[in-house]
């Protein structure tokens, strides 16, 4: 009976210690994509991508353009034009559809190859000041939010790292890319939302006007 009773508060107390442990754990989050893009390099590369594919996107808008204008004269004569005018249109709207949806599918690849190269590279350079950042202050856990996967409901702002890795990271890659004139991206709030997709398309492809009715 002594021994059992020896036992139990032993139990207790070992117990009591893993939980004080674990309360005591820190846990703190950061939004990886935001940082990377918030960084002075990252807006460095955010604006010569822009750069670079700026006269894509022009060139696709210009198509678009046409496109919505070709559309616009077959619904407007539609009523008065010949069969053989209408369908002649209709295939004119839809080859250059197709066109531009081949042309934009494969701008829109390039772009997302060049933006994975950026954040890669970036990724690799944050991840090291981070690992300091984690290390010298102690922390068990840190999270990427950014990530819709990861099993975070929600979490108080300040437990969130982000600002703190982003002034590092300039700070130890001050002899990279100067300031630009982008702007940073938003503090995220304390709940994290879903990441948003790496780029948008260059142009939205717009629909093949309706194929004239056969008498």
């Amino acid at each position: 009976m002594n021994k059992t009773f020896a036992v139990l508060p032993a139990l207790a107390l070992g117990i009591a210690a893993v939980a004080t442990a674990q309360t005591a754990a820190k846990i703190g989050i950061i939004h990886v994509q935001n940082a990377i893009l918030s960084t002075k390099d990252g807006q460095k590369a955010a604006n010569e991508l822009q750069a670079r594919f700026a006269p894509k996107k022009a060139e696709l808008d210009k198509k678009q353009a046409a496109i919505a204008a070709l559309q616009d004269q077959y619904r407007k004569g539609a009523a008065t034009m010949s069969d053989d005018a209408k369908t002649k249109l209709t295939r004119d709207i839809d080859s250059n559809t197709k066109s531009l949806n081949r042309e934009t599918e494969d701008a829109q690849a390039e772009l997302d190859q060049e933006q994975g190269k950026v954040m890669q590279d970036l990724g690799q350079k944050l991840m090291a000041v981070l690992d300091k950042y984690a290390k010298d202050n102690g922390f068990a856990v840190i999270l990427d939010v950014s990530n819709p996967q990861t099993p975070v409901l929600w979490a108080s702002n300040t437990v969130d790292i982000t600002n703190e890795i982003v002034t590092l990271y300039d700070k130890a890659n001050a002899g990279g890319a100067g300031a630009t004139s982008a702007a940073p991206a938003p503090k995220p709030a304390g709940t994290p939302a879903a990441a948003q997709p790496a780029a948008r398309p260059l142009a939205a492809p717009p629909a093949a006007a309706p194929a004239p009715k056969k008498k």
